[in-house]
């Protein structure tokens, strides 16, 4: 059976509709219909329900997501070690991450692993969203809270801290709050709840407490650079804040701890490149660990340690 029937139909089943496949896999409109047709045909059964509004996996569908993925896996697999002659790592690797995480500190980590592998097309996706691993929207994912359902396999990177942060130009203007309760009238920089895509982003909730003033803005990078500019008092990474001009840690008794986790899908390991990019980022925070704990070390670690015992689920 033909390979690129089962490639036209994981890009539907990850898209959605046709015209998404088309456009991921670099083909027309009609190609994609037609190689899907072959497929149902060859199988004997339906493999979505096509809609007006797009396709819908039927159950047959469902069932041949798992069989098509380590087809892929295997197809990208072979792809490396033949174009590599098995000795240079080469294809592409899609990380995504937190934007917070992924402009202050990925975008140069993953420059270097690049630098190293000339084969190897790395894509960093930064942006406050959640990623699919199982949809392929990326290869490796950096989350902030270890899966509890799907067939992925997750390590802990490192603890993290986050505190209060104002600009000197701030203070100097509105005076400086020396215990949460002297929030009340200050206006605070805040997440936008219907973008926070993970319950580890709560920590905004503790400040919303004492002041009703509000600067939404979705994004850790918007809020790093409304807070830098003076607009108003917030959350911040520690790693990222302790290096931007201009920005003071106040209230010394507010902070908090989260973790990030390296996520991916199992059957990818296989893969040359993205077993090379995982085994860089796990040893990369592993060795800058107290980057990200720049005021010592969170009151309560999650266990495992960073790079240990990998979970399946």
């Amino acid at each position: 059976m033909d390979w690129d029937h089962f490639r036209v139909f994981l890009a539907v089943a990850r898209g959605g509709q046709l015209s998404a496949a088309a456009r991921r896999l670099g083909v027309n409109h009609t190609t994609v219909a037609r190689r899907l047709d072959a497929l149902e045909a060859a199988l004997g059964t339906a493999l979505f329900e096509r809609r007006p509004t797009g396709c819908v996996l039927t159950e047959a569908g469902a069932r041949l997501i798992p069989v098509a993925e380590r087809i892929e896996i295997e197809a990208r697999s072979a792809t490396a070690a033949v174009v590599a002659g098995a000795t240079e790592v080469s294809g592409t690797v899609r990380v995504g991450a937190p934007d917070g995480l992924g402009n202050s500190f990925l975008a140069r980590e993953l420059g270097l692993f690049a630098a190293r592998h000339p084969g190897v097309t790395v894509e960093l996706v930064p942006l406050p969203l959640k990623f699919s691993v199982s949809r392929r929207e990326a290869d490796l994912v950096i989350e902030l809270a270890r899966p509890t359902a799907g067939r992925l396999v997750a390590s802990k990177l490192v603890d993290y801290t986050l505190g209060v942060y104002a600009a000197a130009s701030y203070l100097d203007r509105h005076g400086r709050p020396t215990t949460p309760e002297d929030l009340n009238g200050h206006l605070l920089v805040t997440g936008i709840d219907d973008y926070t895509y993970s319950t580890a982003l709560d920590y905004t909730a503790t400040l919303q407490a004492f002041s009703r003033r509000l600067y939404r803005c979705a994004g850790a990078t918007s809020q790093l650079e409304a807070i830098r500019s003076g607009a108003g008092i917030g959350v911040l990474h520690d790693f990222v804040a302790v290096d931007a001009p201009g920005l003071e840690r106040i209230l010394p008794q507010v902070g908090f701890a989260r973790t990030y986790w390296l996520v991916g899908h199992p059957g990818a390991t296989a893969i040359a490149a993205i077993a090379a990019c995982r085994r860089y980022l796990v040893e990369t925070f592993r060795r800058q660990r107290r980057h990200f704990q720049p005021y010592g070390q969170p009151e309560a670690s999650s266990p495992p340690e960073p790079g240990e015992d990998e979970i399946s689920f």
